[in-house]
């Protein structure tokens, strides 16, 4: 998987850095301040947070970097494991990739679907800020709903 998905990763940083310049580097490549998590590290907190669903915080306590670097991390990486794809058990030749190809998955499988939808707590904006009431309330309500394919 490392080697499938660090070009990609590399690809699509550079591409992100030149957008943010307006162009081409200007300094030799490997200049400036080294990252303090290498690609390995980056892929490895976000498969972590992904399987495990561990906090940012504790895998920042992990790797003895900021929780914002691993945010960033996470943030970075999750796109290029989307393109990827999820493999399905037992039949390697399958990758879904979109919402589609989920649905026909298992409208050909004969496999029934289920939504989660939990809500989750977030950071609210003080008290007399705007957009205070636009968030949920944080408390935590799990609702599922069955999706039967015909």
């Amino acid at each position: 998987m490392l080697a499938e998905l660090s070009p990609r990763w590399w690809a699509r940083r550079e591409s992100e850095l030149d957008r943010q310049r307006g162009g081409e580097r200007r300094r030799a490549e490997g200049a400036g301040r080294k990252p303090k998590l290498e690609f390995v590290d980056r892929l490895l907190v976000t498969l972590v947070h992904l399987r495990l669903g561990l906090p940012h915080a504790a895998l920042a306590e992990l790797y003895r970097v900021d929780r914002s670097t691993v945010s960033a991390a996470i943030r970075q990486v999750r796109p290029v494991l989307a393109t990827r794809g999820f493999a399905v058990p037992d039949r390697p030749g399958i990758r879904l990739r979109t919402l589609e190809d989920v649905f026909a998955y298992a409208d050909t499988d004969g496999v029934n679907l289920r939504i989660d939808g939990t809500e989750v707590q977030v950071r609210r904006p003080r008290a007399g800020r705007p957009g205070r009431k636009a968030f949920v309330s944080g408390k935590k309500k799990q609702n599922t709903i069955g999706l039967d394919s015909p």
